[in-house]
């Protein structure tokens, strides 16, 4: 028989820091698939709780209704007045929210969650009620994405302390144990427990060292250290309290490695300072040994620092860690999974989301619940001698319908420099990036459409298609050699895009070229006047706002490119040195619509 996985220590002690002070630690997400760890760390987490304590589960497309409250319909129609029915955020008051799935969590759940995290209560002004409740709890978010955009909303990281993984933790050391007893105690002794000013400093040092950008890190950095202190028993949070929160709170939010002019230069001893020859030092002094010896003197600044950095650093995941050696920001962003295209309202086809004001016509479904909800608080003044008791009374105000909401399908437009220049320096690479991205969107169900200029014009290699054979081929067959007719290519994709745009596809636009143009708008060879008509055609597509990505496909990082890309309004990424699995990776990654302009 197998033996089942333990915890990491790192895990066993962020669980018991969240049962300690879990409205201000936020909570944590937890990033692994259903698994029995991630089933373990669970009920670890619950096991510390007090019995009492509430434990819910937001659903996945979870409506205001539910998470705010709203009008109990049936109470309201019996009692005769407006009756509240309280949501998931005041019911959990004290407690545990579970977000499953939380890298598909909407905006809006989002938007509802991270208020009750900052205000601690909800506030309810809807189907003529309007009030506030209590809703002090921490959110536990199951973030089950397997790729790097496939992450939770932005607004909810920043609000949670601990980014947990539970990947390859059978190979750490054995974790911490704590019971109820232990929790409950230190509960109790963690509004005394206080945190010098030295270990405040140090905290904020590091996280700027590491490029934290949130300002809410260090604080629940040090709201961890009392934590830790309490769970030790001691009255006052130490060095070693602060280093272990640095690792858990701080370390998972690095976005760069420290430079070298932010190092911390090691201490210097003050100069002693010297008595004058003629004078004796003062008889009243204690001898300096002696003074040492009973009080040693409290660490450097500096050097806790830099201890700080140190252990951030030793906590980093590898993946990361060489994420920030290549110089790559970590992105938190908000975003769900694939590289859906961009939402549009539909009257109806598409997602509920949920209702509006409105008459049932030209397509338009009635939302019942939703229209006796909004007749419900007015039936006693409505309500005449000679209507019958049962009736409801419904106006045409109170009509209620269904709203929805669609993704539109995308289609990348590959625009390919298949000139001279560009031959001679990436364009085996370029279209190698472009089989292997063609591959993605074949699974996705993208379209994809190719464009190439060279000589003095454009060629549609492939219209948009979902065919990767036909793309294979149109790819294979694309010579190389010619002039540079780079503003006859920017058109071309503009037009291109624009086309798409009309027939409700969301455009990606991926330029792979050095930049450099030798053939003008006229087809008239001249260096000056082909990058004069190529700027002139950047700032014409710029106007589209067109989600544009412009790979710099010249061996070393082109003047001509950056400036191209800035006047085209696009995202601009320079690859001296990688290749077409490296050009794919950052297509693939400009496919999310949170990552593209």
């Amino acid at each position: 028989m197998s033996q089942r996985p333990a915890l990491a220590p790192d895990a066993v002690l962020a669980a018991a820091l969240l049962a300690v002070d879990p409205v201000g630690l936020g909570g944590a997400a937890l990033r692994a698939p259903p698994s029995t760890l991630r089933s373990d760390w669970l009920a670890l987490a619950k096991s510390l709780l007090p019995t009492s304590t509430p434990w819910l589960r937001v659903p996945h497309h979870a409506s205001d209704s539910a998470l705010l409250g709203g009008l109990d319909l049936a109470a309201t129609l019996n009692a005769g007045r407006p009756v509240a029915l309280p949501g998931l955020l005041a019911r959990a008051d004290g407690g545990v929210l579970l977000l499953a799935m939380a890298e598909r969590c909407g905006p809006g759940v989002a938007a509802h969650l991270s208020a009750a995290l900052d205000q601690h209560e909800v506030h309810l002004q809807r189907d003529g009620l309007s009030h506030a409740a209590p809703a002090r709890l921490a959110l536990i978010a199951l973030d089950e994405g397997q790729a790097d955009d496939e992450r939770l909303p932005a607004t909810l990281l920043d609000r949670l302390a601990f980014w947990l993984s539970l990947a390859s933790v059978s190979e750490q050391q054995d974790a911490p144990v704590f019971d109820l007893a232990d929790i409950t105690a230190a509960r109790t002794a963690w509004p005394s427990i206080t945190v010098p000013d030295t270990l405040v400093q140090a905290l904020c040092a590091a996280a700027m060292a590491w490029g934290v950008p949130s300002m809410r890190a260090p604080v629940m950095a040090v709201r961890a250290a009392r934590a830790l202190a309490a769970l030790a028993g001691l009255s006052e949070a130490n060095e070693d309290h602060a280093t272990l929160a640095a690792r858990l709170v701080l370390a998972p939010r690095a976005t760069r490695l420290p430079s070298s002019d932010e190092a911390p230069e090691p201490a210097q001893e003050p100069p002693e300072a010297e008595s004058p020859p003629d004078q004796d030092p003062p008889a009243d002094d204690p001898p300096a040994a002696e003074d040492d010896a009973e009080t040693p003197p409290p660490p450097e600044p500096q050097a806790l620092e830099d201890k700080l950095i140190e252990a951030m650093q030793a906590a980093l995941p590898p993946g990361l860690l060489a994420a920030l050696q290549l110089g790559q920001q970590r992105q938190a962003q908000a975003k769900t999974a694939g590289t859906a295209g961009a939402q549009q309202k539909h009257a109806h086809r598409g997602r509920p989301v949920g209702t509006r004001r409105g008459e049932p016509r030209h397509g338009a479904r009635l939302h019942v619940l939703d229209t006796l909800r909004a007749a419900a608080p007015w039936q006693r003044l409505r309500r005449r001698t000679d209507t019958p008791a049962k009736r409801i009374e419904v106006r045409r105000e109170d009509f209620h319908v269904r709203r929805f909401r669609q993704h539109r399908p995308t289609t990348t437009v590959f625009v390919v420099d298949a000139s001279g220049s560009a031959a001679l320096h990436r364009l085996a690479e370029a279209k190698g990036a472009v089989e292997l991205l063609l591959a993605e969107c074949y699974v996705r169900r993208d379209r994809v459409a190719v464009l190439a200029f060279r000589g003095s014009g454009v060629e549609l290699l492939l219209p948009p298609t979902r065919s990767l054979a036909r793309a294979k081929r149109s790819l294979a067959a694309l010579p190389g050699g010619g002039g540079t007719p780079l503003a006859a290519g920017i058109r071309a994709a503009r037009e291109l895009a624009e086309q798409l745009a009309r027939q409700g596809d969301s455009p990606l636009v991926v330029f792979l070229t050095d930049g450099r143009a030798n053939i003008a708008a006229d087809g008239t060879p001249g260096r000056t006047q082909a990058a004069a008509d190529a700027l002139q055609a950047a700032a014409e597509f710029r106007m589209q706002a067109l989600s544009t990505l412009l790979i710099d496909t010249s061996p070393q990082p082109s003047d001509a490119a950056r400036l191209l890309s800035l006047e085209m309004g696009a995202s601009y990424v320079p690859l001296p040195h990688a290749g077409a699995q490296g050009l794919n990776q950052v297509v693939s990654l400009a496919a999310s619509p949170a990552a593209v302009r």
